[in-house]
């Protein structure tokens, strides 16, 4: 590192790959003017993923220098180190950081392709993350066709090459931090969007990607938000990047401020031998608008607590609720609107959200306020008990959106979108509160909401989807559920029935069924019968009412006691306190009052 490099940046990063097969990416941090017994830390979590993930474990081998002289580092706890070293003189750290997880949250590198955010691979120089900062990025060695490779990232580029590797510009940290890097040799285009520069990068794609199919679409999706929260105004950032990388079997996406991370499964991409566009291909598009959404709601527009990270642990808020809900309910909304889905694709989708809630114990359980603050200890640590104890701030959050946007349509006086433009002027694109969402529905909306929101989302009082949707035009049928949710199971059957969760209330429960449990077979009218999943129950029942269900627990075979059908209610209100017996169906009834919703602008 020359002087003249460290003058210019207070603090700079280069990252090297001399070794992909080992995975390890290596670190040199230089602080031009630290201060004596400088301390530094690794973030324990990142933004936009709820949970404590310790990325210091993967670091290594750290070291510290002035000059020619090796200094002393000191561990404070599990990711702060102090170094013995003099104040204003240059501060030069290596180290090395393990980076094999193919997720969208930490860093990958191997040979055919690198990845990192800046949580993982860049320690913090406390005392100058508010400074600007400088990011060097080496094309990977050892790799036979290096020439091929490229390097992709939302960061200002100050001195790069033809292929995007050299040096980068973060204001600060923060914008360190919010700002992945791919590398390899990666399909990328470039298109705009309302007149701001956009581009696309895809790792992993079969032969038969349609880049074109998914450049088209992809822009008319940014088109469509950039105009929900802006009209014919302009965004606020100056260029997008989208990062996506294609694996055999995977989904997810983390947000970022003008750039985001997405991984999909490679037989989900639009195909050009032959033509294809299926539900998997849906699925994506509702990824990316997703996460293109959340440049506004979360990464700008954002919880009150979050106006400021804490890095060094949990950063908790009640609001998740309404940054990741809504964020939900817009996502395939704006897919309609865009003309990429007709209604029934969109009813389809509706649909699910609705069953998936519906069919969760735990809505009655926690209330999507509560799993909000819980997110770090639930949402992200599912078990076999998750569906029993808690509710997803996703899909009932969506629910909540839904039913505010239909009330306050049937009352005429605003929509929900205005709500969200107003919010975002009110707070100028920063923090918020419940509060301030509170006092915009009540100056648009001509009278308070607050019973509305102490319901919905301050108790686990059911929502009121069936009037909402049928006073737009939409109806809501009730069919028979799948045999698992009947049971109260949910199952995997792979040759064989093994039990993942117990819902609470159900019929499996009451018989004594555990998570763990392989379902090996039944007897019913005296005989025995092998089951290789669920609906052989049916074939071999019959007409019975109940069965013995044989199952296996720790090498122990069990006879229990089943029954295949509840009681009549007496009383109780059907479906509280045990998962819904059947699963319901939106269809259109009135198809001019569903297209003043569903085709709003």
């Amino acid at each position: 590192m020359s002087a003249r490099r460290t003058a210019d940046s207070p603090v700079h990063y280069r990252i090297e790959a001399p070794d992909p097969h080992n995975h390890l990416f290596h670190v040199t941090l230089t602080v031009a003017e630290p201060a004596a017994q400088q301390e530094l830390s690794l973030p324990v979590w990142i933004p936009g993923s709820y949970l404590v993930r310790e990325f210091s474990k993967n670091l290594q081998n750290l070291q510290a220098r002035q000059g020619s002289k090796a200094l002393a580092l000191q561990q404070l706890d599990k990711h702060r180190w102090r170094v013995a070293c003099q104040s204003g003189k240059p501060l030069v750290l290596h180290y090395a950081v393990y980076a094999c997880d193919a997720s969208v949250r930490t860093a990958w590198l191997d040979a055919a392709r690198g990845f990192f955010n800046g949580t993982s691979l860049c320690l913090r120089a406390e005392g100058h993350t508010d400074q600007p900062c400088t990011l060097e990025i080496i094309a990977p060695e050892n790799i036979a066709d290096n020439a091929q490779w490229s390097c992709a990232t939302g960061l200002f580029p100050i001195k790069v090459d033809a292929q995007g590797f050299g040096t980068y510009r973060a204001d600060d940290y923060d914008t360190l931090a919010d700002s992945p890097v791919e590398m390899g040799p990666f399909w990328s285009a470039r298109f705009t969007a309302c007149g701001v520069p956009h581009r696309i990068v895809v790792a992993g794609a079969a032969p038969s990607f349609n880049g074109k199919r998914l450049v088209a679409d992809t822009r008319t999706i940014c088109e469509t938000a950039i105009r929900f929260w802006h009209g014919e105004g302009k965004p606020p950032f100056k260029n997008y990047l989208f990062m996506l990388n294609v694996v055999d079997d995977g989904y997810g996406g983390l947000e970022h401020r003008n750039s985001t991370a997405l991984i999909c499964a490679r037989r989900d991409l639009p195909r050009t031998t032959p033509p294809h566009s299926g539900e998997g291909y849906t699925t994506l598009l509702g990824l990316i608008s997703h996460e293109y959404f959340h440049t506004w709601n979360v990464k700008r527009l954002r919880p009150a607590e979050f106006a400021r990270y804490d890095y060094a642990q949990e950063n908790y808020t009640q609001l998740l609720w309404f940054f990741e809900g809504f964020t939900s309910y817009y996502d395939d909304l704006l897919l309609r609107r865009a003309a990429l889905l007709d209604h029934g694709g969109y009813l389809k989708l509706l649909t699910k959200t609705i069953n998936q809630v519906l069919q969760t114990p735990g809505r009655l359980v926690q209330t999507v306020a509560q799993a909000s603050f819980d997110a770090w200890v639930k949402y992200y640590r599912q078990d076999e008990n998750t569906p029993n104890a808690t509710v997803s701030y996703y899909t009932k959050g969506a629910l909540v959106a839904l039913c505010l946007d239909l009330t306050l349509r049937r009352e005429g006086r605003t929509t929900l979108d205005a709500v969200l433009r107003s919010l975002w002027q009110r707070c100028a694109g920063g923090p918020m509160d419940e509060a301030t969402l509170r006092a915009v529905l009540h100056e648009l909306g001509g009278r308070p909401f607050d019973a509305e929101l102490d319901a919905w989302v301050h108790s686990t009082a059911e929502l009121p989807l069936e009037e909402l949707l049928g006073a737009h035009g939409i109806s809501v049928k009730r069919e028979d559920a799948p045999t698992a949710q009947r049971l109260g199971l949910r199952v995997s059957e792979t040759g064989a029935v093994q039990i993942k969760t117990v819902l609470r209330g159900g019929l499996a429960e009451q018989a004594g069924m555990a998570a763990g449990d392989e379902w090996i077979g039944i007897e019913a009218q005296g005989q025995g019968w092998r089951i290789g999943k669920l609906d052989d129950i049916a074939l071999y029942a019959g007409t019975e009412k109940a069965v013995t269900a044989l199952v296996a627990r720790d090498r122990r075979l069990l006879r229990l006691p089943l029954a295949l059908e509840w009681p009549a209610p007496t009383g109780r209100k059907r479906g509280a306190g045990r998962p819904a017996a059947d699963t319901i169906s939106l269809g259109v009834t009135d198809a001019a009052q569903a297209a003043r919703w569903l085709d709003a602008r």
